[in-house]
């Protein structure tokens, strides 16, 4: 899929300078489109090279939250609700743990780490599975659960803010976690529909009751506040949970008589390698939206959705955080190629710079997670699983428009 959306660029970049060129006259085009090629990549490298601080840092403190034992404490909280949703399931087989300490790295953001576990809670569930080229309510579940992209802490879309100037990178933190609850609210919703899982059970009522007052709480306590009030008690409360967080994972390590130093620097090695690793991934992106944006065809697109949105007498200035919103579903580097490109064009503090990091924290790659997940255990017939995430993504994207109009329009 990847490689479709790349070519795809290229070839509406220079089909639509060549209609520029034969047509209108425009000889500067596939100057503009050379310049962007070069320029572009350029910036790729610097961006990439620039992440090396920031990243090692993150990297080594959540390597140090690993080793203290939080993907544990969470894996043992959550036990309860996967047992309720997952009937199928027999109480204590090897399935559940790994499907909570999977979600457990996805929420701490341990990428490396939940992948893996991932793959191997997929295998867990396939030997429960009597036709094993078809998905199980189980594995879809697990999956959507997964494509709605909990995170706790977004470090990726905190990092990438840092190193494009925002003035307090961590004021997205606040409305990624309202939107991607919502996005997790929304797939388990259409998940239970389509399965008839009793959410009305006394654990599972439990667990979305308390989820739900935490966020309905955050909720109402900025309701009640002025945007720049607002503003100020989010960027607050978003660098006191987040150091509070660095702390907590410190003292557990402390408590559980771990090397924090020597945890620390084996994650920051590991946040280097990353930002070296990705400097191909992101030229190759970064180039190929910078084409598509230099030969006009990004703007003919935006253009068209600001006139419906226009029809409807709808305030258009979410319009230009949509391509992240669009290609999120399919491609993860497209995604995240296309929020530093909104973000070096409009600005990591203007509203659509805001707004598609919103986007980019409140879901995971639906298609990217279903193609890892499904073909490692080689299901064929997935069902309701791509309906179900893709309602999970739209419920995200609605969201994140949402919170970024509320707290920052």
């Amino acid at each position: 899929m990847l490689n479709i959306i790349w070519i795809g660029f290229f070839l509406a970049a220079f089909c639509t300078a060549l209609v520029k060129l034969l047509f209108f006259g425009d000889q500067q085009v596939f100057t503009l489109l050379m310049e962007a090629m070069f320029s572009l990549s350029k910036s790729a490298f610097e961006i990439s090279l620039g992440l090396t601080g920031v990243l090692s840092l993150w990297l080594g403190i959540m390597r140090i939250g690993e080793r203290s034992g939080f993907i544990q404490l969470l894996t043992q909280f959550l036990t309860p609700l996967f047992t309720k949703l997952m009937p199928d399931v027999p109480e204590g087989h090897p399935a559940l743990g790994a499907i909570v300490m999977n979600i457990s790295a996805n929420m701490l953001g341990l990428d490396n780490a939940a992948t893996p576990l991932g793959i191997k809670a997929m295998k867990e569930l396939q030997t429960l599975n009597p036709h094993p080229e078809t998905a199980t309510n189980a594995q879809i579940l697990f999956l959507v659960i997964n494509t709605s992209g909990v995170t706790l802490f977004p470090v990726t879309i905190l990092t990438y803010r840092a190193q494009l100037g925002a003035a307090n990178p961590t004021d997205v933190f606040i409305p990624i976690l309202i939107a991607t609850y919502i996005s997790t609210l929304v797939g388990l919703l259409a998940v239970a529909v389509v399965q008839k899982i009793n959410l009305l059970d006394k654990v599972v009522m439990t667990y979305l009751v308390g989820f739900t007052v935490i966020v309905g709480g955050l909720l109402g306590y900025f309701t009640h506040l002025p945007q720049q009030e607002m503003l100020m008690q989010s960027a607050l409360m978003s660098n006191v949970i987040l150091f509070s967080l660095v702390i907590t994972f410190i003292c557990g390590a402390v408590y559980k008589k771990v090397n924090a130093y020597d945890a620390f620097i084996e994650g920051a090695k590991e946040g280097f390698q990353t930002a070296v690793t990705i400097i191909p991934y992101l030229v190759a992106m970064l180039v190929a939206i910078g084409v598509f944006r230099a030969s006009g065809a990004l703007d003919l697109l935006a253009d068209g959705v600001r006139s419906i949105v226009h029809f409807f007498k709808m305030d258009d200035r979410f319009v230009d955080a949509l391509p992240t919103a669009l290609i999120k579903p399919f491609s993860g580097s497209g995604a995240r190629a296309m929020m530093i490109d909104t973000m070096k064009t409009h600005g990591a503090d203007s509203f659509a710079g805001r707004l598609s990091s919103i986007v980019q924290g409140s879901t995971e790659t639906t298609f990217y997670v279903l193609a890892i997940y499904f073909g490692a255990v080689g299901i064929k017939h997935i069902r309701h699983a791509a309906a179900c995430g893709i309602i999970s993504d739209f419920g995200g994207i609605i969201a994140a428009i949402i919170v970024a109009y509320w707290f920052f329009g």
